[in-house]
């Protein structure tokens, strides 16, 4: 049980401007609610926090990142855009009657979900009236191991995960005194991706028939994914050393077919065989259709690329080729890295920007005015579990560069347990080459995804 101690609303420290702020086809294309990460801190002494300094320290950061203290709104085209009327955040103070070691290694869950994340109710309450970010600070139960628990939950619309854990850093740096790098502060105008309308100066882009947009291979036999969707999921951490992440790539790369090619990536190469495990584990049947689903960041795969602070959404879909459960789970691992690699190739200027151009519409517009009316988020993509499978990387990502003041986090993550099956690959803590990978699956097929996963490892046909 969570105990609320208090409740802060945090503004700007100084004036900042104020009106619309326009967003792009990707922010107004993702999904409309927050999402919600957990930072974990330990120590052998007691973590001492001081509140007034954390919320000095986040006045500050908002006078730069102004757009994070504003709202939601609804523009006459029905489009999301965030008004800035820097109403604030909200941080929060909280305990907990858990102990540390009663949440085990922090994988997601419901406890965690209940008690280390901000609570956000959508319906009694206009949505232009909800912050765009709300923090809790937790602490655990007194014990031998003192620790804090930071509860993000941000707004997806304004900015992607990456986007937000920069914001994170930038508010840990000035909460323990450094000096702000004015080159590190964010790029907030989303018009860059505004893109012109076509002209005879300005031809159309080319036309792509953008699989990521379209349904997704059903389970043989049915005619829609509503039994897969009402399946119960659960979330396991699975940890990989930089050993282990090495014999995969090398395995992935010894079976390269193609002269010539590079070699494949860690990401390649560990996205590849959860791919896999995942389809043995679920035994389906050998000509049974799947295919795995991602993003990718697009701001350095656009002419010119995106500043590289640019704070908001800049992710495109993108689908392997389809395959059968039989190639996936008789083939070597090189052969699901390539189509992890083919998958991302896709991913040209053009393509892009016609992604971009395509990807919002009607549909979303519909789900975007019923989450105004407190109706649900509604489903901003196709459902990518079984027989298929979703997999984010967070590889990138510095979350474990967010220090406050009393040392990095031992642990970064989901703060819930995700609907469909889906695989995050992290970096580990120590930035050592080890991966740790949060693998949300269908409960009962869990153990038998566990058992390959590390099994294939060692195996000499991989």
């Amino acid at each position: 049980m969570v105990t609320i101690k208090t409740s802060h609303t945090v503004v700007p420290n100084q004036p900042t401007p104020k009106g619309r702020l326009w967003l792009s086809n990707s922010d107004n294309s993702t999904r409309p609610a927050h999402t919600p990460v957990i930072y974990i801190y330990k120590a052998q002494l007691n973590i001492e926090y001081d509140i007034e300094r954390m919320r000095d320290s986040l006045s500050k950061v908002l006078v730069y990142y102004y757009p994070v203290a504003g709202r939601l709104s609804l523009a006459e085209s029905g489009r999301m855009e965030v008004d800035c009327n820097a109403k604030g955040v909200t941080l929060i103070e909280a305990a907990t009657a858990k102990t540390f070691a009663d949440f085990g290694d922090f994988s997601p869950s419901d406890s965690i979900k209940e008690e280390l994340v901000p609570a956000i109710d959508y319906h009694s309450q206009p949505i232009q009236e909800i912050p765009l970010l709300f923090v809790q600070l937790t602490r655990f139960q007194g014990d031998q191991q003192q620790g804090l628990a930071i509860g993000v939950a941000f707004s997806h619309p304004v900015a992607v995960g990456s986007a937000w854990v920069h914001f994170m850093n930038t508010w840990a740096m000035v909460n323990r005194g450094d000096m702000l790098d004015l080159n590190e502060m964010p790029f907030l105008d989303r018009t860059i991706l505004k893109f012109p309308p076509s002209s005879l100066q300005s031809p159309p882009p080319p036309h792509f028939d953008h699989p990521e947009l379209k349904p997704l291979p059903l389970i043989l036999g049915k005619s829609d994914s509503t039994e897969e969707q009402n399946k119960k999921t659960a979330a396991s951490m699975l940890k990989l050393t930089s050993k282990q992440v090495e014999m995969l790539k090398k395995k992935a790369n010894d079976q390269l077919t193609k002269q010539g090619s590079r070699p494949f990536s860690r990401f390649e190469a560990v996205a590849a065989h959860i791919w896999r495990c995942a389809c043995k584990a679920r035994e389906l049947h050998h000509n049974q259709p799947t295919l795995a689903r991602f993003n990718v960041d697009f701001r350095n795969r656009l002419i010119p690329p995106l500043p590289r602070n640019y704070f908001g959404n800049a992710l495109v879909a993108t689908v392997t080729p389809e395959c059968y459960v039989g190639e996936m789970t008789t083939r070597p691992l090189s052969y699901a890295a390539q189509k992890m690699r083919e998958a991302v190739a896709l991913l040209t200027d053009e393509y892009i920007r016609s992604h971009l151009e395509v990807v919002f519409g009607e549909e979303q517009l519909d789900c975007i005015k019923a989450f105004f009316l407190g109706q649900g988020e509604g489903r901003y993509a196709p459902f990518g579990g079984n027989p298929n499978l979703q997999i984010t990387s967070w590889i990138n990502m510095r979350a474990y560069e967010t220090d406050f003041g009393w040392g990095k986090p031992v642990y970064f993550g989901l703060g819930y347990v995700c609907a469909l099956d889906r695989g995050i690959i992290m970096r580990g803590p120590q930035d050592d080459g080890s991966v740790i990978v949060i693998m949300h699956f269908q409960i009962a097929h869990m153990q038998l995804f566990k058992k390959f996963f590390y099994e294939d490892i060692f195996t000499s046909r991989l």
